[in-house]
């Protein structure tokens, strides 16, 4: 994922496309919520002109991540496109997407992606409720227990049954 300015300038008038499978084990560092990422399969092509080198890309993958309620493993898909531009002169270039100036004579995506995939990862992920193992956390204990909002959606907390009273005396005392 790493070419040189003079690579990339034989390609100018050609068709270069990208199909390469690469590992990012480092993002495990860089957030402690990924407990692993898969080979990231990165396609796309790749634009060339003299002063810019424009990038699309699809990136596809995985990360495991923790479930925010039970901690067990959840396979969290990634399947992003993106278009990275990168400026090969200090001109100014007008885009919508963020521009990356190029440093030296090298253009390194690795570094682009890795923040592509870390800006993928949710704050939240959560397991599907039948794939509950023993090693989740618990969900219940000693007087308490999770309570899930569609499965007491229908209940009416016994202390608040006299207020719900109150309501219906209030609303047919105001039709008449």
């Amino acid at each position: 994922m790493k070419w040189t300015l003079s690579q990339l300038q034989k390609y100018r008038n050609k068709e270069f496309l990208i199909d390469d499978i690469v590992r990012f084990d480092e993002l495990m560092q860089d957030d402690s919520n990924i407990r692993d990422v898969s080979p990231m399969h990165i396609t796309g092509r790749v634009d060339i002109d003299p002063s810019k080198v424009t990038f699309h890309l699809k990136i596809d993958g995985y990360l495991i991540l923790p479930c925010s309620r039970t901690l067990v493993d959840v396979k969290f898909p990634i399947n992003v496109e993106t278009t990275e531009t990168f400026l090969l002169q200090d001109t100014v270039y007008e885009t919508d997407e963020e521009a990356h100036q190029v440093k030296g004579d090298v253009i390194d995506l690795k570094p682009v992606i890795r923040e592509i995939l870390l800006l993928e990862v949710p704050m939240q992920v959560f397991c599907d409720d039948d794939v509950v193992s023993e090693d989740a956390a618990p969900q219940s204990g000693k007087d308490w227990e999770v309570i899930h909002e569609e499965s007491e959606s229908g209940k009416i907390d016994p202390r608040l049954a006299g207020l719900a009273k109150f309501f219906d005396k209030n609303h047919s005392s105001s039709e008449s």
